[in-house]
This record gives structure tokens, sequence and C-alpha cells, in this order.
């Protein structure tokens, strides 16, 4: 699959805001601060579509995205951000549990983690609430040119035992800087897709 156009469709926080529900979506979501702007702008080929922001957590809202007048990208707002309230991160988890519930479209959320750190206790816990919703299946490893080819092996089986990923489960290093890993998620992502 080839990404030729893309737009920013609808920015919302509540479902009245959402965009109409005639689209398939793919979702992707991660703490703040794993590179979910960088990477979105990687597949797009866009530079700034989604906008990287030097102070983590900047995301606060669901952005859908228009990709080939065919299927959304939603980009989920960053969890996991220290600096945000309590009542924020609160409100975050509604937000989040609105969206997975109501939206008929979203075929899949694809999580990030950064392959440097073993996965938090809040990564685990997204990934047993995509599991809830049976939208699990995709861990991209986000800055896969931070470590060695060694390393990454090792990283990556610590992240499959830690979210307790089964056989089938998708690990995608990914590196925006590098560029690579981008091919692997997007032929994921078309498969998904036209499973339908």
């Amino acid at each position: 699959m080839k990404i030729v156009k893309s737009d920013l469709d609808t920015v919302a926080v509540k479902p009245s805001q959402y965009p109409p529900d005639n689209m398939k979506e793919i979702a992707f979501a991660g703490r703040s601060n794993v590179g979910k702007s960088s990477l979105l702008n990687l597949i797009t080929g866009r530079k700034k579509l989604a906008r990287v922001s030097g102070s983590p957590g900047k995301t606060r809202t669901i952005n859908f995205y228009i990709i080939n007048d065919e299927f959304r990208i939603v980009d989920l707002p960053g969890y996991g951000y220290a600096k945000v309230s309590k009542s924020m991160s609160e409100n975050w988890g509604d937000m989040m549990e609105t969206y997975f519930q109501k939206r008929e479209g979203l075929k899949k959320v694809v999580q990030l983690v950064d392959i440097r750190h073993k996965p938090s206790a809040q990564d685990v816990q997204m990934y047993n609430y995509l599991k809830h919703y049976g939208l699990d299946g995709i861990v991209v490893c986000t800055k896969a040119d931070k470590v060695s080819r060694n390393e990454a092996q090792k990283n990556i089986a610590l992240i499959r035992k830690t979210l307790e990923l089964s056989k089938e489960d998708k690990v995608i290093p990914v590196s925006s800087l590098k560029k690579t890993g981008c091919e692997d998620l997007l032929a994921e992502i078309e498969r998904i897709l036209e499973a339908e």
C-alpha cells in the first residue's frame, strides 16, 4: 500500500464531534513521547501532517485523518504523561472508552512502544484494554535506530513477554529517522482493511 493523499478530517474530544462513521479506521495509541506524530508523518509521507511536539502529552484530542479518500487513520491522545492532572488522565480513559465502544468503523488499534524500554504498566494496561475490545494484535516498536540489531531482538522478546502477546500478534520495529519498518506496517494495515 502507498499513501498518496492524507488530510486532516476532524479534531474531536466527544462523539458529537466525530466525523460520520462511514469509513474503516485504524487508530494509533501510545505513551506521550513515544514518537507517534513522527510515525504518522513517516507513513503518510507528510512532514507536518501530525504535529510533532517538544513537550510530551500535547495531543489531547482525537485527530481523524482521511487517507487516499478510502479510510481513516486516527491519532489518539498520548497517555501516561506525569504532568497531566488526575482529572485530565481520567478524562482520557473516558474519551478512549467512548471511542472504542461507539465506533463501528474502527478495525484495529496499533499500539506504539519505545523499543529501548520495557513496556510500562500503562502500556500493559492499554494492551489489555485493546484485547478487551478485540482491537489488539499490532505493536510498533519505535526508535529502532537507537539500538543494535542484537539488542532489538532481545528487547522485542521482552516486549512480547511483558504485553503477553500471542504468536499471531505482529511486532514491527520502526525508525522514523532511518525510515525503516514503514512498508511492513503499511502492508499490515492493508491486510486489515482488506480482511473485512
